[in-house]
């Protein structure tokens, strides 16, 4: 395994704590911070060299324009390619194609300093290419070999939409080593020719569209989760944003002035495309938001961090053991928490708060339901393949996600008001994208071929 290699495979394990991923971003300030390595003189010979990752570069005698001309050309080389030296592109292999394009990565794919999903789906993408090419030669790697590691993507199980994507990203790899000299130019059009799966045409197997999530559903966990989480599924309803637009709303973002109030995130899905999106605040929405208004302007409106306070207040209150005796409220806390409470939410765990929400609303049976003597090990060993099978269609029964929150919003939007007015909303650019969100609505169907005959 190259150096290279070696490097990618001992980031792709540290990411997965939480330490490691700060150490990996402190790793990649410092590299944006690195200073250009200077024009030495090597008084022996009389040389300009120069080190770069360690290998010593001699240019011609010190001290000559030419030399120093052809220095600032190697040094803007070097930092257009990632600060790396490439072997010659029919020595390189596919491991070190990643590894360097995983450098890249790290400094590409940031959003506010920090690193962005698509970094775990350019590692999820690259474990198969890896796992069955990492020591072929890049130049060797074609259409039919890309072919294999999609088929190895299609037995673990991937959807087709998803094999797709990642063929299109390992693709982008190639294209990036192509731009950058890496490998030959040619290597990336000759992996364009492998098409994408077509449904219905290959093994892999097709998810069913997200549909909206039905309103009994979502009303049944209002009890069980927290008065921030239920703030945010009421937003979400209101107002057709993304999650991830409601849990990054702060007071300072949003424009009170008139009687809708304007919200326009500062990042959002689509800004590294250039594209602005505002999202309206209707009367409702107000009302459910304004509770949370009153907080530092800059501070997020729906804090993890708050939630954990007034869920230990209320235990505090219910409480039967009197004050004086027993744990005093605070006394009993670990100052230095294995996870702390952040000062907002992410995806994962509004997510994750919604389903501890749905589970409680909704227990499983009781022979299938966990048993407080045994861990999760234990129970995954105690039920059979077909009780297993049992609990998941009871799981799949109740359970939804928050995203199908969004598509609630837009299917009542279409038919209320239209598609045009729909896609505004939404902040879709195009009415297609629109369609896949909002469910057609049948009944004017119905209706016209009722009066057709």
């Amino acid at each position: 395994m190259s150096t290279q290699e070696t490097a990618f495979s001992g980031q792709k394990q540290a990411s997965g704590h939480p330490k490691s991923s700060r150490k990996i971003e402190r790793t990649t300030l410092f590299t944006r911070r690195m200073k250009t390595p200077k024009l030495r003189h090597h008084k022996a010979t009389g040389q300009a060299y120069v080190v770069l990752n360690g290998r010593y570069i001699f240019f011609g005698p010190y001290g000559d324009p030419e030399v120093t001309e052809q220095y600032h050309r190697t040094i803007a080389e070097w930092v257009a390619s990632g600060r790396q030296i490439h072997a010659k592109p029919e020595h390189i292999t596919v491991g070190e194609v990643c590894a360097a394009f995983w450098t890249h990565a790290q400094t590409y794919y940031t959003k506010d300093g920090a690193l962005t999903s698509e970094i775990d789906c350019y590692r999820s993408a690259m474990r198969p290419l890896l796992k069955l090419y990492s020591t072929t030669k890049a130049e060797e790697f074609g259409p039919k070999a890309l072919k294999v590691v999609r088929q190895k993507m299609i037995d673990l199980g991937w959807c087709r939409k998803t094999v797709n994507k990642n063929i299109g990203r390992i693709r982008s790899i190639f294209r990036w080593a192509g731009e950058n000299e890496i490998v030959s130019g040619s290597l990336h059009h000759s992996l364009m020719t492998v098409r994408g799966l077509q449904k219905g045409r290959s093994d892999a197997k097709d998810y069913e569209l997200v549909k909206p999530v039905k309103m009994e559903l979502v009303e049944a966990i209002e009890p069980y989760v927290s008065r921030q989480i239920w703030a945010v599924i009421q937003m979400q309803l209101l107002t057709a944003a993304r999650p991830t637009e409601i849990l990054k709303l702060r007071p300072c973002d949003i424009d009170q002035t008139g009687k809708i109030w304007l919200y326009c995130p500062v990042q959002h899905k689509t800004a590294h495309h250039g594209f602005k999106r505002t999202i309206y605040i209707g009367p409702k929405a107000q009302e459910v938001l304004s509770p949370f208004l009153l907080r530092p302007a800059e501070a997020y409106c729906f804090s993890p961090a708050e939630a954990e306070a007034e869920r230990r207040y209320k235990m505090s209150q219910k409480r039967a053991t009197p004050l004086k005796y027993g744990n005093v409220p605070g006394s009993n806390c670990c100052q230095t928490p294995r996870r702390p409470a952040r000062a907002c939410y992410d995806v994962a765990s509004y997510r994750h708060a919604i389903i501890r929400g749905i589970e409680k609303a909704f227990p499983a049976p009781e022979h299938l339901a966990q048993r407080p003597d045994e861990n999760k090990k234990q129970w995954q060993q105690r039920l059979t393949k077909k009780e297993k099978a049992e609990l998941k269609a009871w799981y799949k029964q109740y359970h939804w996600h928050p995203h199908q929150l969004r598509h609630n919003a837009a299917t009542f939007l279409r038919k209320e008001f239209g598609l045009e007015t729909a896609r505004i909303i939404l902040g879709h650019r195009s009415a297609a994208i629109t369609e896949v969100y909002a469910e057609l609505d049948q009944q004017k169907a119905l209706e016209a071929m009722v009066r057709v005959g």
